[in-house]
């Protein structure tokens, strides 16, 4: 797996291309305001308005291009149904100790295990993928290993 590819759904996407467009057309340029009047103030040792306006136009910028990084290699992944196996973007149900639980397959820009996103580079994640319902699947967790089995693939 190309560890370049960042996985993202549509709405991330767009999302992002929001942020990235807010931080060029608006935040970066008023910062560089406030550098400027903060620099027609004199004295820049002891100016905490000039050294905090630089801080926050550094992490602008590294912001900037974490976002530009991750569009320039993102994959845009929708839904995936019908399929066989567990691959980014599938939803599945796997049963762990009696209770059932539902899984969906996403980059690591959407993670969120408290919504059943999971990310396909985590071990759980990575344990899933490629196989197939009626798998049994072990993943070695703090608690001990943890034996699921995928009851459906939608």
């Amino acid at each position: 797996m190309d560890e370049n590819i960042q996985y993202i759904s549509i709405d991330k996407k767009v999302s992002l291309e929001n942020e990235l467009k807010e931080l060029k057309e608006k935040r970066i340029p008023d910062i560089a305001k406030r550098i400027d009047e903060a620099k027609q103030m004199g004295d820049l040792s002891e100016n905490a308005e000039y050294h905090q306006a630089r801080e926050d136009m550094s992490w602008a910028q590294s912001h900037v291009n974490e976002i530009s990084y991750i569009l320039d290699n993102a994959v845009v992944i929708a839904g995936v149904t019908g399929s066989k196996i567990i691959q980014v973007g599938v939803t599945f149900t796997v049963k762990i100790n009696g209770v059932e639980k539902q899984f969906t397959i996403v980059g690591p820009q959407e993670a969120n295990p408290q919504q059943g996103k999971i990310s396909n580079e985590s071990p759980l994640g990575q344990a899933f993928i490629s196989h197939k319902e009626g798998d049994k699947v072990e993943v070695k967790v703090p608690a001990g290993l943890q034996i699921y089995k995928i009851v459906e693939i939608k």
